[in-house]
């Protein structure tokens, strides 16, 4: 499965389940331990921006992780549209080739890296949004296999990169997202 023709509908399941988190939830913790939910919604945010000007080719611009965009109004459609123009960007198919970066960093990485670790934002950092505000994410049945097959061969290199926690082990019969969930070093019975 090409993570590509998943993107769009990866960013708009995880921006649905950011325009529906609750303002007063914002404060919760998350399975991220350091993060509460005000933070991975900044995480969000802020990495989206980045991921467009990564599939662009462009310097990352705008602020970084320390700014509250949740003290601003309209931050969950900000976080969708953002979402939708960063998953729109890497229709391109030049934004593959070569390497990028979300740093901008002039060496940068593998676009395709890159793009699946945008992807897996949505995914993963969808799901913990999700489980923090006390919901069952919904991810179509596509964007779970995607992330699957992504994850699987890139895991390795995101614990190196810090991008995955060590992984935590899943029954092989689990769902499928729950497997997802523990390559990604994350606990699917984490409860708030």
């Amino acid at each position: 499965m090409d993570i590509r023709t998943q993107m769009v509908p990866a960013a708009e399941a995880a921006a649905k389940i950011v325009l529906e988190t609750p303002e007063e939830r914002l404060d919760a913790p998350t399975p991220c331990a350091d993060w509460d939910v005000r933070a991975l919604v900044n995480h969000l945010i802020v990495w989206s921006a980045r991921g467009e000007t990564a599939a662009r080719r462009q310097p990352p611009a705008g602020p970084g992780e320390d700014h509250d965009f949740t003290a601003e109004p309209g931050w969950a459609e900000r976080y969708a549209d953002q979402a939708r123009r960063t998953a729109e960007a890497w229709q391109d198919p030049a934004a593959w080739e070569g390497n990028t970066s979300l740093t901008g960093n002039k060496e940068g990485m593998p676009a395709p890296f890159i793009a699946g670790i945008l992807f897996g934002e949505c995914v993963v950092h969808g799901w913990d949004l999700a489980v923090a505000t006390g919901r069952e994410p919904s991810f179509p049945p596509a964007v779970v296999e995607a992330a699957w097959e992504q994850i699987v061969p890139a895991a390795e290199m995101s614990r190196q990169y810090g991008v995955f926690g060590p992984e935590v082990p899943v029954p092989a019969d689990a769902p499928l997202l729950d497997r997802v969930l523990g390559m990604a070093g994350r606990d699917p019975r984490w409860k708030p």
